[in-house]
């Protein structure tokens, strides 16, 4: 058996597209950048954030769509402000397409109860948090079902979701 492939590997990998559903209110609470935000300083894209700019500018100038959907409550949770303060100068600046969804507008939908990566819809990582939000561990599967169950997923929560540029968070 092959191990799976590093996340790196797997977007090296992608040819066409990769999707990241987000659903937590609360992600890696120890975050230096975030615990720097939460004091009062102004946010600087270096360290890993440079990294993920940096992967992301190459994997887009691939051609490669990337896109992130958010569902989230509201108001915002703390690190969930700082994710949205971020997004601008991180993620659209670097390529990557970014919505957001109110979690009262998804109560229709049927939603997977993890974080994931969907990339050409044939590979997944599924993410595994603890419950304050840090990451324990992931699992990656090309299972038909499963990766199309959150790519189906994905598709409609971004449907719905609000592009970053026009979403007023309450």
């Amino acid at each position: 058996m092959r191990p799976a492939p590093t996340f790196d590997q797997m977007l090296a990998g992608t040819t066409t597209s990769a999707v990241h559903l987000e659903m937590r209110d609360a992600y890696t609470p120890d975050d230096p950048l975030y615990v720097r935000w939460l004091a009062g300083d102004t946010l600087v894209i270096e360290g890993e954030e440079r990294e993920w700019y940096d992967l992301v500018q190459a994997t887009v100038a691939r051609g490669v769509e990337m896109r992130r959907a958010r569902v989230v409550s509201e108001p915002l949770a703390s690190f969930i402000r700082f994710e949205y303060e971020l997004t601008a100068p991180l993620n659209l600046a670097a390529g990557e397409q970014v919505r957001w969804l109110p979690r009262r507008q998804a109560s229709d939908l049927t939603l997977p109860a993890n974080d994931c990566w969907v990339c050409d819809d044939r590979l997944l990582r599924i993410h595994h948090f603890s419950g304050d939000g840090d990451i324990l561990d992931h699992e990656v599967t090309n299972d038909p079902a499963l990766v199309g169950l959150y790519a189906s997923a994905f598709e409609a929560v971004w449907e719905r979701a609000i592009p970053h540029e026009k979403y007023q968070p309450s």
